[in-house]
């Protein structure tokens, strides 16, 4: 058996992946599922921590710039090893099994799970924005301490619809992916510039380019400020990492696409064309969409303030920036319109994360490393039984209401990953000189070595400053290493 061609689930026929994403379609798997509810909420925390227009752009600038490097570079792998599973299996082949395993087990306890669990989570909320029964504060049940609510019960709702919705095969999912990918990112392009054009109007552009690049550090506690830290040196440099964790979790995921590697169409060809469009595609719109705030609004603001002009850009209510954005535009309204664009946005996202997370799930059965039903597929030839498992998991963390914690302690562990599966791209130029290779990345060495750097002194600056937010997903990465052997000792040849 090859890689994408395995026995079904009913053990009746051999069934393998149907090749049906287009270029097209993987390019909106990019896109789609990168653009959540990050983008309308984190320049906020990111303005709080370089306090300038100029630097909030350079945050920006920067994290789309190493995401575009990185997707170049997975490329090449994506070319040399067009397999179900993605970065797995070129973790896999570049070092052993033990290091793929580590990126699956945490994948499927945190990154993909959590996330999915998140953005459901976000796609409640802002429904109850519309629909007041849905709020988080509504709570239906109180069993043992733990309270549930009608927010909770939408999220397990939606993502098991989505599930439900790719279990049916391929070409369901991928609908579902171009409607909404391609409905948020026009939506999206179409506020933005009516916003710039709009701020010409209201006199908001002259305030908004005052003090672009007098960057500053405010620090908060209780909702107030407790002290404003000018920036500049290694400090300046510090406050850019930091406030890069916002910006590199709402430009993640765009890896996804390689976990689908077994079902696009030419794959040597189309995922890392996939890769470079989707990436660039939503760092314009990311940059256009801060350029957007930064029009219309002023950076710096008051978090006691009562206006929309007041609170800025750093205390927009709830850290809601887009909505703060637009309601200088709609007003009141503004609140029901970002409310829907954001239902669309994480709609979009979640049926993107719930299709390609499975695949990784299945990859990791094929070497014995997850129960064995993961790796087999149903009538409609999608991991069925992955989905399944992958939604029960994604709902028990939005029950616990974890997840968003659970995700703030694994940016480092992405980040590591992605520094390992790019020095893998080295490894494997020595181990497999011979490998055919119908795309090489981009700049190579100089563009790939850069991306370790530059993602290694993030990684250490956010070790300095928020260990909070780097030792625990340490923890959560090395706590593989015993699950990995005992799986191999006791469970690999028995469990399902």
């Amino acid at each position: 058996m090859t890689e994408d061609n395995y026995p079904a689930a009913d053990g009746k026929a051999s069934r393998s992946f149907k090749r049906e994403l287009s270029l097209f379609d993987s390019t909106m798997l990019v896109v789609g599922s990168m653009i959540g509810s990050g983008i309308f909420i984190v320049s906020a925390d990111i303005a709080r921590t370089v306090g300038s227009p100029g630097y909030l752009l350079l945050v920006w600038l920067i994290t789309g710039a190493i995401t575009i490097i990185a997707a170049l570079s997975y490329g090449e792998l994506a070319g040399m090893l067009p397999h179900a599973g993605g970065q797995y299996v070129y973790l896999r082949e570049a070092y052993n099994p033990l290091i793929g395993f580590l990126y699956g087990w945490t994948l499927f306890l945190v990154i993909q799970t959590g996330t999915i669990a998140a953005v459901a989570v976000a796609f409640a909320k802002y429904t109850g924005e519309i629909i007041p029964w849905f709020s988080e504060k509504n709570i239906l049940l109180n069993v043992l301490g733990l309270k549930i609510s009608a927010a909770q019960i939408l999220a397990i709702a939606n993502i098991t619809f989505l599930t439900y919705t790719n279990m049916r095969g391929l070409r369901s999912g991928k609908i579902v992916q171009n409607i909404f990918t391609s409905t948020k990112a026009i939506a999206m392009m179409a506020l933005i510039i009516l916003v710039i054009i709009i701020s010409k109007h209201i006199g908001t552009l002259t305030a908004s380019f005052s003090n672009f690049w007098n960057p500053s550090w405010t620090h908060t506690a209780g909702g107030k400020i407790i002290s404003v830290e000018p920036l500049s040196g290694t400090l300046l440099i510090a406050a850019i990492g930091v406030a890069m964790v916002g910006s590199l979790f709402s430009s993640d995921a765009w890896n996804n696409i390689t976990f689908t590697s077994g079902e696009v169409v030419n794959p040597k060809r189309n995922i890392p064309l996939s890769l470079f469009l989707g990436t660039l595609i939503v760092t314009i719109i990311y940059i256009a969409a801060n350029l957007a705030y930064i029009f219309i609004l002023p950076l710096k603001g008051n978090p006691g303030a009562a206006s929309v002009m007041g609170r800025g850009i750093q205390f927009a209510l709830s850290d809601r920036v887009a909505t703060a954005a637009s309601s200088m535009i709609f007003g009141q309204p503004a609140v029901v319109i970002m409310a829907v664009l954001i239902m669309i946005s994480t709609f979009g996202c979640n049926n993107g994360l719930i299709l390609s997370g499975a695949r990784v799930y299945y990859a990791m059965a094929k070497d014995n490393l997850f129960f064995k039903k993961t790796g087999t597929l149903n009538k409609s030839s999608v991991p069925g039984f992955a989905l399944i498992v992958q939604a029960v998991w994604a709902s028990l963390l939005c029950l616990s209401g974890t997840y968003s914690n659970l995700l703030d302690y694994v940016i480092f562990a992405v980040l590591i990953f992605y520094i390992l599966t790019i020095i893998g791209l080295f490894l494997l130029r020595k181990k497999q000189p011979d490998a055919d290779r119908p795309y090489k990345a981009w700049g190579y060495p100089v563009l790939p070595a850069l991306y370790i750097l530059c993602a290694a002194a993030i990684s250490i600056d956010l070790l300095i400053f928020k260990p909070m937010y780097t030792w625990p997903g340490m923890v959560i990465v090395l706590l593989g290493i015993p699950v990995y052997f005992l799986w191999k000792k006791i469970f690999a040849n028995k469990l399902m």
